[in-house]
């Protein structure tokens, strides 16, 4: 039965949102109405993630939230679908823990949505309540999206997976060996993308300077940025997940030799210890990571870094967390996440010892934060009287600065955002602005007249 409603919800990071939207996509080519209301759904499908202890906690906690909120309905609402991540890594177990919901699907489940939602509407008695098989889904240009973002703004997933086996990360077993799209494919998507009205594209991977070296001819992500820098209408291009071990010189040159792409490089480090980066399995130590971050500076002048740190991993000492600690304050990244370490089964850091209590682990994160909003704010006031290209995105609600937006240096939802001062400026434009004061993490702007 078609013209069902279904209200999806989507958790976790970027790349689980770009699934959304394929699903989302795939229902409504095939008759189904995607609807952002909960009240006016028959089938509610929420797409979870299991990266973490916290994101597990919250998929589990939305789960029960749609489940009670199910029951407390008259009958309209029908089924509860819990699809990626979450049943990937758990399986059939979750049948038993969580008898609330009647259908569960994993990450490779993706281009079969319509097939099983179908499926829940025959009037016959119910099959399987989980499906999990290989997580072997890797979409292409053809393959619709609904696009979930502000119309000037996309993610582009360039490769699913990952291959580099971290000792403290599940994604390979999730997610399945690093499996890249072929460059022609990108570019297709791409030039769909800019003819939408996008102006922004944010490329994402678990790994995207992995990208290209399982396919033939070895294409890399330097020529992969190239070919999307000469597509007309992108005047953004954001590079996301970026491993220092695979972060070469010749990434960094594409990067600079182009002005619509953004100056802007996440590349996550994790630590700075050698002992603790070998335990963790990562890709080169300390002095690669010093160099890669050296040479994006030398070959990208006034490059924004933003990075993401682990902290209470297995044998950090305190005079290990001192020393990245004094890492950050010599190093001076732009923007800065840290996560605490957690102890995830199935992973080889889970058989390490450990006698990090939670509370310390937080401590040493907040340690790191505190510095960190030193040096954000510091960097931040530097950019004073500064001309910035600042990408509007709505109306703010402040009287002086009545619009927000986010300049080069900032990426959607993580990095702060720009106020700006001026009158008339239209949603997705792109303006010149003067960065007039700061916070820690926010600029504040005016129009240049």
């Amino acid at each position: 039965m078609k013209h069902r409603n279904v209200h999806i919800i989507s958790l976790g990071c970027p790349k689980n949102l770009v699934d959304f939207e394929v699903m989302a996509a795939l229902l409504a080519k095939s008759g189904y109405r995607i609807t952002s209301e909960a009240d006016e759904a028959h089938i509610i499908l929420i797409n979870t993630c299991s990266f973490i202890l916290s994101a597990k906690e919250e998929s589990i906690d939305e789960i029960l939230k749609m489940a009670q909120w199910k029951k407390r309905q008259t009958g309209a609402c029908t089924h509860l679908v819990v699809t990626g991540c979450l049943p990937q890594r758990y399986g059939r177990g979750l049948e038993k823990e969580l008898p609330e919901v009647d259908l569960f699907l994993g990450v490779g489940e993706v281009g079969n949505i319509v097939h099983h939602l179908d499926g829940l509407s025959q009037a016959e008695a119910p099959g399987r309540r989980s499906i999990i098989g290989k997580p072997d889904f890797l979409m292409n240009a053809q393959t619709p999206r609904l696009i979930s973002t502000p119309f000037y703004a996309a993610y582009l997933k360039i490769a699913e997976g990952c291959s580099n086996r971290c000792s403290y990360c599940v994604i390979p077993t999730i997610r399945g060996k690093a499996r890249s799209r072929e460059m022609e494919d990108i570019l297709m998507e791409a030039e769909t993308l800019a003819l939408g009205g996008v102006k922004e594209l944010i490329v994402t991977a678990q790994d995207t300077t992995a990208y290209g070296r399982d396919l033939k001819g070895k294409p890399n992500l330097g020529d992969l940025l190239e070919g999307l820098a000469s597509i007309k209408g992108i005047r953004w291009i954001r590079l996301l997940y970026t491993h220092p071990a695979g972060l070469t010189d010749e990434i960094l040159k594409s990067m600079a030799s182009y002005e619509n792409i953004c100056k802007y490089i996440d590349i996550p480090i994790q630590h700075i210890d050698n002992e603790i980066l070998a335990a963790m399995k990562r890709r080169g130590g300390s002095d690669l990571i010093k160099k890669t971050i050296q040479r994006a500076r030398e070959i990208i002048p006034g490059v924004a870094l933003r990075t993401s740190i682990i902290v209470g991993f297995p044998g950090e000492t305190r005079a290990k967390f001192n020393k990245l600690l004094s890492f950050i304050k010599e190093t001076r990244f732009d923007h800065l996440g840290v996560f605490t370490y957690s102890k995830e089964e199935g992973t080889k850091a889970a058989s390490y010892p450990s006698r990090i209590s939670e509370r310390e682990k937080g401590v040493r994160r907040q340690n790191l934060m505190e510095e960190q909003s030193v040096i954000s704010y510091q960097i931040n006031q530097a950019l004073i009287g500064l001309i910035q290209e600042v990408l509007i995105e709505e109306k703010s609600g402040i009287p002086d600065h009545p619009y927000v937006g986010r300049c080069s240096r900032q990426t959607p939802e993580i990095d702060g955002v720009t106020y700006v001062k001026g009158e008339r400026l239209a949603t997705g434009s792109l303006v010149q602005c003067k960065i007039t004061a700061t916070t820690e993490y926010d600029l504040f702007s005016e129009v240049l007249t």
